[in-house]
């Protein structure tokens, strides 16, 4: 958050800012705040899953909700794709847990330290492009390696009139296309919002602790509970759009296998 000219910027949380500056044959390949912050959300996982793979008798608190979660998105992906789902728990467990993790991260309080502020990498389109077009690249192959041309009877919803075809298959097929942009956006949105929100909320406590001890208490006071209740409802969304794009790949995946 930045105040210039009495003003809070609620957009400053989300500029990319070099750390260290590094220019290849023209090309800019700073490490920046967003590259630290990925590698702080790896970091967070290697731990969380090095601390719960230790294969104990009688599994500790750690272990057991790594085991947990893990089972968790394996019995979405047996329900939504059957018993050929289970290579894909690798991938779709590694989406999840990257983007929950990612999301939560991005809600830690570093703001109360100066010059110090989280950095939420799900909140640019291009982290949740990239992700998405992973999901939905590894749709693709999957689906060309196991029915090649085959695949394009997806388009070909079963039982639907031959007349009607001129119409369904175009709709089907930018409907398929459009999976990548709002798998993408879904998250990119969620994230973006609520930041924004909080923030927003942030300053008008701010403000009114500047303007004296009556707004302070009346005015700042109402909208920190408001922020307590919506940095809760965040807290939610974090999970939420974490399983959104898991089951959405799961879902997708299930199509290119099972031609659905």
């Amino acid at each position: 958050m930045v105040a210039t000219e009495g003003k809070i910027d609620p957009m400053h949380q989300f500029m990319i800012e070099p750390i260290a500056r590094l220019d290849v044959a023209g090309y800019d390949i700073s490490f920046t705040n967003s590259s630290l912050w990925m590698l702080i959300v790896l970091g967070t996982l290697w731990i969380f899953m090095l601390g719960g793979m230790r294969g104990a008798v009688v599994p500790g608190r750690w272990q057991v909700a790594v085991e947990g979660v893990y089972n968790f998105i394996a019995s979405m992906i047996s329900q939504n794709i059957g018993p050929e789902g289970k290579k894909f728990v690798p991938l779709i467990f590694s989406l999840f847990m990257f983007i929950l993790v990612a999301n939560l991260v991005g809600m830690l309080p570093f703001g109360i330290v100066p010059g110090v502020h989280p950095f939420t990498v799900t909140s640019h389109l291009t982290v949740t492009g990239i992700l998405a077009i992973l999901s939905f690249g590894t749709v693709l192959i999957v689906g060309f390696a196991r029915h090649g041309f085959h695949f394009f009877s997806l388009f070909v919803p079963q039982g639907a009139p031959w007349w009607m075809m001129p119409i369904i298959v175009p709709v089907e097929f930018v409907s398929f296309l459009v999976r990548p942009f709002s798998l993408a956006l879904r998250l990119f949105v969620a994230m973006t919002a609520g930041h924004i929100l909080l923030k927003v909320l942030a300053g008008f406590i701010i403000k009114a602790a500047a303007a004296g001890v009556g707004a302070g208490v009346l005015i700042g006071g109402a909208t920190f509970a408001l922020m307590l209740g919506i940095t809760a409802l965040e807290l939610l969304v974090c999970a939420i759009q974490a399983y959104v794009f898991a089951l959405l790949t799961s879902l997708y995946l299930n199509d290119a296998v099972n031609l659905h």
